[in-house]
């Protein structure tokens, strides 16, 4: 793990984005490439759909523009970071023979590249493709549906957090701990850093590529963590076009039409096995509501995201929160934050706590926060900026996505099922330690199964088979065990359950090939939305014509019938991360969890036991002693196969094991210059 020591704050931005561009010099060169919409010319066809995707929302020149309207001295550190980067891009290349191998050469970043990978990372965080899929439902369904499918359930992204306060812990002095769930992608998504300069001693989670320690960090006195508050403040409008070339207009509000910003774009297509490559033409438009992002089959989609409005990421707070010493600090540094919109846990060695939002959420009509609205309709404008709510710390503080602090700013949240476990298992103990908090990382059990799980009792006329599986699935202990034979029998009752609702007359209408732009196909597949959502769709009134115990019955004869699989969970649930070039030998540890699990692995059920979403990294920060704090991320520190440290903490890490935090500078081994 690097640890890095200079003389100012400056040079230090420069050292980590030099040990970064060393460790991870392939995983840089991809996210840059993603950023700016090129990532094709070098990984082939498959990354057109998101290069496009890209170009047309205008990551780039967001990230330019943000970076323009930074103050001086923020400008300047993120400058020297980059500077660092280019320092370090050469050596960490070719410590990496995928660049040969994909004919890559890296180039030199522009200093706006942190924050356009920073937009590309989160212009997906808070879900407006969800609002696709909510407008094909209420078309498909009635309007009355339009959020029939409110998973209340996981999202494209999601964290476990917890503040426990000094009165509830072995040392007095508060605990934070939790964990990030991202898609698991190998180099990972987090850096565990520690950065130390005059001005500050600081240690934590960097996403790599962008300087500071946004979302994890500990100074020492003060500690941060963050997870997604799952809050609504992107829109799409349905956009009126007339006219062609330069003349291009849209239909704006009170009737007047409005220049649209028009310009092309060459997507580079790699070859594959040595042919030669291609281009795609990519037509960029921008209305005065923002880029449009669909323009196909009669309909054009335009999206205004916060960042491109306001000219600002918020990355001012980044250099804030190194130097924070207390809770205020922390708090003062959180107020300029703007991109994604998270809930924030903090505390001090003073007995200082924090539980609050942070981010830009724009404040409109409501139905701007369930799908498409008319762009000519000012009613759909924004009006300004929500506050944003903070809340005292009593007992404990939670944060698992769920309805609670940050309700008043989204439409779909997480279920409760987490934070409710994680709330009981804190309550169990008022003498916590940062290693009791690995118990509560590894927690399996699935609180979402009992609504499936209490179907079954009423069901009659089964089969001798099916009679002996409902009283197996019921004797349950409910737990997603790594070893746990019942775990994976439920995991096939409940793939037999969602295929079988999904085949019903009643979904027809949202059963075909999604339309539109590819990237946004993963949010407009049935039978994934019917599994997250599967909760709410055995219980709901509003389709009347659902015979749910048919449905049930046939999905648990189906099981019987196909024998029940006694493998162990951990055989079929699987790690499957996600990698630019995947190397088809690699062997990918089993795992205990599911998706509603504090354990958060998580499948698609329907679809796949598999899973490629679960903890990006664990942490506990102990605020009595840093040095007692633990952590661990999936793969390791280095970015390049092969490495001794690119895989070593996996196995750690899959049986939800933490490893110390070294602050002892007189303790650590110097490994490369």
């Amino acid at each position: 793990m690097p640890h890095l020591r200079a003389a100012d704050a400056l040079a230090l931005a420069h050292a980590q984005g030099r040990v970064t561009a060393l460790d991870r010099a392939w995983q840089l060169e991809v996210e840059r490439h993603r950023a700016q919409g090129s990532s094709a010319s070098f990984l082939g066809a498959e990354c057109v759909a998101w290069d496009r995707f890209a170009r047309q929302s205008r990551i780039d020149d967001t990230a330019r523009r943000c970076y323009e309207a930074l103050d001086p001295a923020t400008a300047a550190w993120v400058r020297a970071y980059v500077d660092g980067v280019n320092a370090g891009l050469g050596a960490g290349a070719a410590r990496d023979e995928r660049f040969a191998r994909t004919g890559l050469t890296p180039a030199p970043w522009e200093p706006w590249v942190p924050l356009a990978v920073w937009t590309a990372t989160h212009i997906l965080f808070a879900g407006f493709a969800t609002k696709l899929w909510r407008d094909r439902v209420a078309r498909a369904l009635g309007e009355d549906a339009v959020t029939l499918f409110a998973t209340d359930g996981p999202g494209t992204a999601g964290s476990n957090g917890w503040l426990v306060p000094g009165d509830r812990t072995a040392t007095g002095a508060a605990i934070i701990a939790g964990d990030p769930h991202r898609f698991i992608e190998d180099p990972g998504v987090y850096q565990q850093i520690r950065l130390s300069c005059p001005e500050y001693d600081v240690l934590g989670l960097a996403v790599p590529g962008v300087p500071g320690l946004a979302h994890f960090g500990h100074t020492g006195s003060a500690a941060w963590a963050i997870t997604n508050a799952m809050a609504d403040y992107q829109d799409l409008y349905t956009e009126e076009l007339r006219g062609e070339g330069p003349g291009l207009e849209a239909l704006g509000p009170d009737g007047v039409w409005e220049a649209v910003a028009r310009h092309t774009e060459t997507i580079t297509v790699a070859g594959g096995e040595g042919a030669p490559g291609s281009t795609v033409e990519v037509e960029v438009l921008e209305t005065a509501r923002g880029p449009v992002i669909v323009n196909e089959g009669g309909r054009t989609l335009s999206l205004r995201y916060p960042p491109r409005v306001r000219e600002d990421l918020g990355f001012a707070a980044l250099p804030a929160l190194l130097r924070a010493r207390t809770v205020a600090d922390i708090d003062r540094a959180f107020d300029g934050w703007a991109e994604p919109v998270n809930v924030v846990h903090a505390a001090d060695s003073e007995g200082g706590l924090l539980h609050r939002v942070a981010g830009a959420v724009p404040l409109r009509d409501s139905a701007n926060r369930l799908r498409p609205v008319p762009a000519w309709d000012r009613g759909h404008d924004w009006q300004g900026w929500a506050e944003t709510p903070a809340e005292p710390v009593q007992g404990f503080a939670v944060m698992a996505n769920a309805r609670g602090i940050a309700s008043p700013l989204g439409v779909e949240f997480a279920p409760p099922h987490r934070a409710n476990r994680i709330r009981e298992l804190l309550s169990g103990s008022a003498d916590w330690s940062p290693k009791a908090m690995a118990d509560v990382h590894a927690d399996t059990h699935l609180a979402s199964a009992e609504p499936l799980l209490a179907l079954l009792p009423a069901l009659d006329g089964l089969s001798p088979a099916a009679a002996d599986l409902r009283a197996r699935l019921l004797a349950w202990d409910r737990r997603m065990a790594a070893d746990s034979t019942d775990a994976t029998v439920f995991s096939a009752f409940r793939t037999a359950t969602v295929r079988a609702l999904a085949g019903d007359p009643v979904f027809a209408d949202l059963a075909g090939a999604p339309t539109g732009p590819e990237v946004f196909h993963p949010w407009l597949y049935l039978v994934p939305r019917i599994g997250y959502a599967l909760e709410g769709l055995l219980t709901t009134s509003l389709l009347p014509g659902l015979d749910r115990a048919a449905h049930v019955r046939a999905a648990l004869e189906q099981t019987a019938a196909a024998g029940a699989p006694e493998a162990p969970w951990s055989q079929v649930h699987r790690l499957a991360p996600w990698s630019a070039l995947p190397d088809p030998e690699a062997e990918w540890p089993g795992l205990g969890g599911d998706h509603d699990c504090v354990n958060a692995t998580s499948s698609v059920p329907g679809f796949t036991d598999l899973t490629a979403r679960a903890s990006a990294a664990r942490y506990v920060w102990d605020l009595a002693r840093r040095e007692d704090s633990l952590w661990a991320v999936p793969l390791g520190a280095d970015g390049v196969p092969g490495a001794p440290h690119h895989r070593d903490q996996l196995p750690l890490w899959a049986r939800c094991e933490l490893v110390p935090v070294v602050t002892d500078w007189t303790h650590l081994t110097k490994e490369s210059a």
